[in-house]
């Protein structure tokens, strides 16, 4: 069985029905709504069942793939709690794969890394996947000869995996996120560090140097520790002076070549050398790859600038922790936060140290508002907007000449947008309009 037919769903069940399988391909979402794609797989030879989760479907099933997306529910439990198998489409592909496995995650900054370190190996000569969680299924990878594969893995995609043996794992932070779905930050933290309870002393784990939970976790497995830091000197990867230095290779790279935005975006960077260098990557490969690469959209992307008010799109900042890291991380003295969305019950307290250092005000839109206005008021100035447009104008008329306007919501997007994409974009087009509006 395959559960959730999204994307990664459809190429798992492709992948199964082209090994020979007979598959039921199954969502809780009635037929109509499926895409064109997940329709496709009844003529493709699977069986399609829809609008919910029968208990009698998984009777006579041997292995069940479930999607990242689906949530527990009572037929799986039951299935499993009888000693059926249920794994993730990250640990299916990896049992048709045998290049060296590079897996990046972490609550923030993975998408970057991930990019950043396939762009270093990519420039090293070697065939490189990218995907995985970012968007291209690890399946897809089957049978197209690459020669390293570099995958982002959420923690729901990490608690499915048995047998996934990485050759290196970045793990870059652990803070509050996903508590609706684990239940608490501990059930949390052991999803994310499952994957490397399956390495070995011929592997390396990269982790952020002095982070006591990422260490406990790494410490579950065998492999080599390798150690990052955008600001400590005693890291493996750092920052020394006017330079990012690899102690472990001798590599040094002039912070000044780096494209990239926010401090932040520096301690990816140092994890995305370590990953790539135990990959094989050469230094100079590693430096051409760090002096070019540019960024992700919706991950503190300047916008516009209108009368000295910088305006920033990080829609990707689904999360405490990585707004936090992207208000910190800028340039400019004070920021206007536009943050909100459906919440994720985590602790907004480290976003309100955030506001009261670099906040001048922050404007709050989504579900989570309410929330969200009761732990920041009396840190910084609360405004409510209805829409993204009025967002926008509310954070303009907040913002002083020299501060930042920042979408950074600290929440998920599904309250009033499609994806952080389609808010990203909303933000984008309302930004641009009032630039083209503005007598500069």
């Amino acid at each position: 069985m395959v559960v959730g037919l999204g994307r990664s769903g459809v190429s798992a069940a492709r992948l199964l029905l082209g090994r020979g399988a007979e598959v039921i391909a199954n969502d809780a979402a009635p037929r109509e709504r499926l895409s064109a794609e997940a329709r496709a797989l009844e003529g493709e030879g699977a069986r399609l069942v829809t609008g919910g989760h029968d208990e009698g479907l998984f009777a006579g099933a041997e292995l069940v793939v479930v999607s990242p997306g689906v949530p527990p529910f009572p037929a799986l439990d039951a299935f499993e709690r009888g000693g059926g198998e249920v794994i993730g489409e990250l640990e299916l592909a990896s049992r048709w794969l045998s290049a060296p496995i590079a897996l990046i995650g972490g609550t923030n900054g993975k998408s970057t890394t991930t990019e950043l370190t396939g762009a270093m190996l990519g420039r090293a000569g070697k065939k490189t996947f990218v995907g995985g969680n970012l968007g291209t299924p690890l399946v897809e990878a089957i049978g197209a000869g690459f020669d390293a594969l570099v995958v982002e893995i959420s923690s729901y995609q990490a608690e499915r995996v048995s047998t996934l043996h990485a050759r290196v794992h970045a793990l870059l932070n652990i803070t509050d996120d996903h508590l609706d779905r684990h239940g608490t930050f501990e059930a949390y933290a052991d999803a994310k560090g499952k994957p490397f309870t399956l390495m070995t002393a011929d592997d390396v784990a990269v982790i952020p140097y002095g982070d006591a939970i990422v260490a406990r976790q790494a410490a579950r497995g065998g492999a080599r520790v390798v150690t990052f830091s955008g600001t400590d000197a005693r890291a493996d990867v750092t920052v020394e002076g006017d330079d990012l230095v690899d102690r472990t290779s001798g590599a040094r790279v002039p912070l000044a070549s780096l494209r990239l935005r926010g401090a932040h975006n520096v301690a990816n960077a140092c994890a995305s050398v370590a990953v790539a260098a135990a990959m094989g990557a050469a230094p100079g490969a590693i430096a051409e790859a760090l002096a070019s690469f540019e960024g992700l959209p919706h991950r503190t992307v300047l916008v516009a600038e209108i009368a000295g008010v910088r305006f920033y799109d990080d829609s990707k900042g689904t999360n405490v922790g990585a707004s936090v890291a992207a208000l910190s991380g800028l340039g400019e003295p004070k920021a206007v936060l536009i943050a909100g969305g459906r919440d994720k019950q985590g602790d907004y307290a480290p976003l309100v140290d955030a506001l009261r250092a670099r906040g001048r005000a922050v404007v709050l839109i989504g579900e989570a508002a309410e929330r969200i206005e009761a732990a920041v008021q009396g840190a910084v100035p609360v405004a409510r907007a209805t829409s993204m447009g009025d967002a926008v104008l509310r954070a303009q008329g907040l913002a002083q000449p020299g501060d930042a306007v920042l979408l950074s919501p600290a929440c998920s997007s599904f309250d009033m947008f499609r994806d952080y994409k389609d808010r990203g974009d909303a933000f984008v087009r309302e930004v641009r309009a009032l630039a083209g509006g503005h007598d500069a």
